[in-house]
């Protein structure tokens, strides 16, 4: 069961609240043209006074519209929790504590072990989409309490706090937490289908377009996560991958192989509650590197070796049109037929000048000398702070050049524009499917 632990700092949040069939957030915002007599903005910020509001027939306090958000958030968590702990089976402690910060700007998580702290925008709960996201945030650091604090990597527990912990698999311990936070909030119906699958599509997306996933392996991210990942650079897109982007994206995988080889009977959820027993609640040592694989390939029903040579410790690229194809999905790339231009170029305004802060090693720009920290003054002959505004109607093929002032000298940066090559990928369930992925959708998408 969930409760909401009463803190001063919960009055910060801005919301819209429909009286009447208590609509929150954004469904609320919809309906409020046609509701204004019954829809009430900000009303946390009268909190504390002797306002009241006349609504229908009742009058009600700031403090009375406000306990119904939190009915809400509560009402939300419960199905979370709920929905993680049928996971594994059982619950490891007898009290969980959410701390939620509402701050201006930023977010994100941290578990502890019968905890975790949370930081929210506060302006962002009204929105379906960033509430939505709350709630994937939610998930993923509730999920902690058994992958990671408990099921975890041997050299993650008990820690050696002298010195640096390296294992080579956070892509279980993140990204199969990953893959479960967006996976939970679908299956406590959050998310609609379609909007899972949008959120997946746009995880295909981002590791295909990363150059660094054709120079990193997923094993290496987890055991650079010291020198690298925590460490990042204007280089780090080009060089390095995520543990927790691409192993959610196999966490994806190695559950569809589940799904499939025992003909939706099993899923990734057996693996997790399989290792979970193992570890006795945490008490037993973590599991090494062999002890995962060998459980994976048992509920997978095949060998891994080649999966593991190739998506774990190599550089396989990921076919995201046969992970759709077993899923009966329709994978489509939305970026096809377009003739846009490829900068590659990230830049930011730094008291007055456009700076690059970033570029891509796969752009004609990088190939032709332009550097991070250079300044750029202008392209084509004119002045410009804003490298996108600036080459808007620029097409492939054209050529352009950047007058550049690097380290106190003026260069000239020339190259010819080429296509964009990035994928935009959308996922669509198939019209009519085969009788084994008709299976496998229900048993992923549930």
């Amino acid at each position: 069961k969930s409760f909401v632990c009463p803190h001063a700092s919960l009055n910060r949040s801005n919301c819209i609240v429909s009286i009447g069939c208590f609509l929150i957030g954004k469904y609320a915002a919809d309906q409020e043209a046609t509701n204004a007599d019954n829809t009430i903005r900000s009303v946390k910020r009268s909190m504390g006074t002797n306002k009241r509001f006349d609504l229908g027939n009742s009058v009600w306090s700031p403090e009375e519209i406000s306990s119904e958000i939190l009915k809400k958030i509560k009402k939300d968590f419960t199905k979370i929790i709920e929905e993680a702990k049928s996971i594994f089976g059982t619950h490891p402690c007898k009290n969980y504590v959410f701390i939620v910060h509402n701050v201006n700007a930023g977010g994100g998580g941290l578990e502890h072990l019968n905890s975790t702290t949370l930081q929210m925008q506060r302006n962002a709960y009204a929105a379906e989409a960033t509430y939505n996201g709350f709630l994937s945030l939610v998930a993923h650091e509730y999920f902690h309490l058994w992958n990671v604090k408990r099921l975890r990597p041997i050299a993650l527990g008990p820690f050696n706090y002298d010195e640096e912990n390296y294992t080579r698999m956070l892509w279980v311990a993140e990204g199969f937490t990953a893959f479960y936070d967006n996976w939970i909030v679908r299956r406590t119906k959050h998310l609609t289908a379609e909007k899972y699958l949008e959120v997946i599509a746009n995880e295909f997306t981002a590791l295909a377009n990363l150059p660094g996933a054709k120079v990193q392996s997923l094993s290496e991210s987890s055991f650079d996560a010291w020198i690298k990942f925590y460490r990042r650079n204007e280089n780090s897109g080009n060089n390095q991958v995520s543990y927790y982007d691409k192993g959610s994206v196999i966490a994806l995988m190695l559950n569809l192989t589940i799904i499939k080889n025992s003909n939706g009977t099993q899923s990734i959820d057996d693996v997790m509650k399989y290792m979970y027993a193992k570890c006795e609640d945490g008490k037993a040592a973590g599991y090494t590197d062999e002890e995962f694989k060998s459980a994976l390939e048992k509920y997978a029903g095949q060998n891994l070796d080649s999966f593991y040579a190739d998506y774990i410790d190599g550089l396989k690229p990921i076919d995201f049109t046969a992970i759709a194809a077993t899923a009966g999905l329709k994978i489509t790339d939305l970026n096809a037929g377009k003739n846009e231009i490829y900068l590659g170029i990230n830049t930011s305004n730094v008291s007055g000048k456009l700076m690059v802060t970033a570029i891509s090693n796969v752009s004609a720009a990088y190939a032709a000398g332009l550097n991070v920290n250079d300044e750029i003054i202008a392209i084509d002959n004119y002045r410009t702070d804003d490298i996108t505004k600036a080459t808007a109607n620029k097409k492939p093929g054209e050529a352009i050049a950047l007058l550049v002032a690097r380290d106190g000298l003026i260069k000239k940066v020339s190259f010819v524009l080429t296509k964009n090559a990035n994928v935009k990928y959308k996922l669509e369930k198939l019209t009519e499917q085969t009788p084994a992925q008709e299976i496998i959708f229900k048993a992923w998408i549930k």
